[in-house]
């Protein structure tokens, strides 16, 4: 039986592939579904604590599916801004902007054509300017997506290179090669992109560029000077523009090893953690090279030379222990902790990340960060509850009916998750829409996918539309509040109950839960130490944070005796005798 959806906005996923921007003006703007009084600014942290980004939760905002304000399917600045008051309201600190930059929206905004601009389909710098000055004054950080591993093909540098022909100066700044073979026919190694097929793309010359994700994402050449000096330009631009940090994509791509002849990698090729862990360390030919860091050195003195000094997160899929050379205060200071949101719900396995993970960043000198879900991985609500061992892909290939997931479990699991989450040391990234539950939308039609990763692998990977699918913010609606029309991803009918309206105020939801979690973590966190319970029982997670507060969870399947103490939070129904239901966290004070 299919899942009903309403029905989306066929216009608004113009632009892919290189179509036609999507341009239908409109006056209307969607109204807050849940008027109240703004939010009591939050301290403005940054100006008393340059460290402010240690312990802070940072929202993504994926803005293409955040708000709609003018109507025409395609979330946009203004659509961010007209929401801000829902993030000031929920408690978080900062918002991370993915990509809003001009962009032919082969990779989701992440193949840029200009780094220093707004798409005009989302807005203007002007717009972007409204929208940091509002967080500002509700005493939320903005940080931004930066792309630097690939531009787009459509980037003036790509344009130009294309026109000047193999040899040229424009071609320098990317990574073009000739051919192997009689005539060149062939790619110059077997690197293979990481959304699948050789990452070698032939032009009309007969040359060959590299582009390690889609062939609209051609990779920039990070030894060239002149590449290097215009990204200092670009974080000085935004910075200049009130950014408080910047989250750094594929961070671990940048320095390649280019020397000639270009060695192939046999099994290797496609460049996973599991290549790196065959190899020695920093020796790959395009990930994790210790010459990366160099570069992240230079950007330090970029932004420290502000005050407060701007901050920064790696994107670095590297072992944790390549990872937290990343994090050092010399270079980015944090870097993203993808062993946590990859463990599970396995009580053992989430108790050694969370150990290596404190000891790692301490001796880096950076705080550790934690993650359960972002704009490239299954929702939580619904991976925590598929089986060990499930094939993600093979399971949104089934349209999510195999194997079958509990949706109730599938909440109890992510609220527990999540108050786990927020009681460590460190920081919290959220992304929209977990607040309210929502979970994966695996059942979408193939004829609407716009991942480019559908279309790359010969439609063998479904790709991550799933949870990029626009927010519920009412009801009702074309959209459930998204926007005065439709949406560029249909949303399914069971939106309306996770939406806003729907949880605004009700007593035990999970967005009145994140609301209440958030609020009580401002006065509890302190410090960036825990203290493991000796005696836990087997699936149970039990520590202690500054002043004796202490989260329990239980990822076990039946009730545990519950510890002495005040209850401050729990994240389900607790048992009445005593005990503390499976797939719970609580908070004791």
């Amino acid at each position: 039986m299919s899942t009903p959806f309403r029905s989306h906005h066929n216009s608004a996923t113009q632009g892919r592939q290189g179509s036609a921007p999507v341009d239908q003006p409109s006056d209307r703007t969607t109204p807050d579904p849940t008027p109240r009084p703004d939010p009591e600014p939050s301290a403005d942290l940054s100006s008393k604590d340059p460290d402010w980004w240690r312990q802070a939760v940072v929202y993504q905002v994926y803005p293409r599916s955040f708000g709609d304000a003018d109507g025409d399917g395609l979330g946009d600045v203004k659509g961010v801004t007209e929401r801000l008051t829902h993030l000031a309201g929920l408690g978080v600190d900062a918002l991370w902007l993915s990509p809003f930059y001009p962009s032919e929206l082969a990779d989701g905004g992440y193949d840029v054509a200009d780094y220093r601009d707004v798409d005009p389909r989302l807005g203007t710098l002007d717009d972007f300017t409204a929208m940091v000055t509002e967080a500002h004054r509700l005493g939320l950080k903005v940080v931004v997506d930066l792309v630097p591993n690939h531009s787009s093909r459509l980037h003036p540098w790509f344009q130009e290179a294309l026109a000047a022909g193999p040899g040229s100066a424009a071609r320098a700044r990317y990574v073009f090669r000739d051919g192997r073979g009689r005539r060149g026919e062939l790619p110059p190694t077997d690197w293979q992109s990481v959304f699948g097929g050789s990452a070698w793309q032939r032009v009309a010359d007969g040359q060959w560029y590299l582009h390690l994700f889609t062939p609209q994402q051609p990779d920039f050449d990070w030894s060239h000077p002149e590449v290097r000096a215009d990204f200092r330009t670009t974080l000085r631009f935004w910075s200049d523009r009130g950014v408080d940090g910047f989250r750094v994509d594929v961070a671990h791509a940048l320095a390649k090893d280019l020397t000639e002849p270009l060695r192939d990698l046999g099994a290797d090729a496609s460049g996973g953690e599991d290549a790196l862990s065959r190899l020695a360390p920093g020796t790959h030919p395009f990930f994790d090279r210790d010459e990366v860091h160099e570069i992240y050195r230079d950007w330090r003195t970029v932004l420290d030379s502000y005050r407060p000094p701007r901050t920064a997160v790696a994107e670095a899929w590297v072992p944790g222990a390549r990872r937290v050379r990343y994090a050092t205060p010399e270079e980015l200071g944090q870097a993203f902790n993808f062993e946590y949101l990859q463990a599970g719900w396995d009580a053992g396995r989430l108790r050694a990340v969370i150990t290596d993970s404190i000891g790692a960043a301490r001796a880096a000198g950076a705080s550790a960060t934690w993650v359960l879900s972002n704009h490239d991985v299954v929702r939580h609500a619904s991976r925590l509850v598929l089986p060990p061992g499930t094939d993600d892909n093979a399971w949104l290939l089934s349209g999510g009916r195999t194997p079958p997931v509990d949706a109730a479990q599938g909440l109890r699991r992510a609220r527990a998750a999540t108050l786990l989450m927020l009681a460590l040391p460190g920081s919290s990234y959220l992304y929209q829409g977990e607040e309210l539950g929502l979970p994966e939308v695996a059942e979408l039609p193939v004829e609407v996918l716009q991942d480019p990763v559908w279309e790359q692998t010969g439609h063998v990977r479904k790709g991550r539309d799933g949870c990029r699918v626009p927010l519920p913010w009412t009801r009702g609606g074309p959209s459930y509040g998204f926007g005065a029309g439709g949406a560029w991803l249909p949303q399914p009918e069971s939106f309306a109950e996770y939406s806003v309206e729907a949880q605004d105020g009700v007593e035990g939801s999970t967005l009145e839960l994140y609301r209440t979690a958030l609020k009580l973590r401002r006065k509890l966190l302190q410090g960036e130490t825990l203290t493991w319970t000796p005696g836990a029982g087997d699936g149970v997670l039990d520590f202690a944070r500054h002043d004796g507060w202490r989260c329990v969870t239980n990822l076990s399947a039946v009730p545990v005796p519950l510890p002495e103490g005040e209850l401050l939070l729990a994240s389900g129904p607790s048992e009445d005798n005593g005990l503390l239901a499976p797939d719970t966290t609580v908070w004791l004070g």
